[in-house]
């Protein structure tokens, strides 16, 4: 038996909504495929993300606003790779993810691409961005 399907899964503390907005801003393509938000008395805070599947570049992500408070966040180790058409588009989309977040790799040419940057959004997730 195989699995049906595999998509990443981005877990936030409440700030799934801002970072749903955030990613279909930042890519012009991206769609909101289902949402469904915490109602009153549910384990979550009523109005936040208790799931929602997004597709930005073809691909689909799903996220949630967890009702459970963790000691853990996201870390560079899982990032978005990002095969962009030109280098204008690596700069682009570098200085709007790394707004409020930070920089692990400059916009660059590093030898292994034309251009390349690695970023952390203000929600903590990390992207990679490449022009082959």
């Amino acid at each position: 038996m195989a699995p049906r399907s595999i998509e990443p899964f981005l877990m936030f503390e409440g700030d799934a909504s801002a970072a749903l907005e955030f990613y279909l801003s930042v890519f012009p393509d991206g769609r909101i495929e289902d949402i469904t938000r915490y109602g009153p008395g549910e384990p979550g805070p009523e109005g936040t993300i208790k799931h929602a599947r997004f597709t930005i570049c073809g691909q689909t992500v799903r996220c949630i606003d967890s009702p459970v408070k963790h000691g853990f966040t996201f870390t560079p180790a899982f990032s978005f790779f990002v095969e962009c058409s030109s280098e204008d588009e690596v700069r682009q989309l570098s200085e709007r993810l790394k707004a409020g977040g930070r920089e692990f790799m400059p916009v660059g040419n590093y030898g292994f691409s034309t251009l390349f940057a690695w970023v952390g959004d203000r929600f903590g997730v990390s992207w990679q961005l490449n022009c082959a």
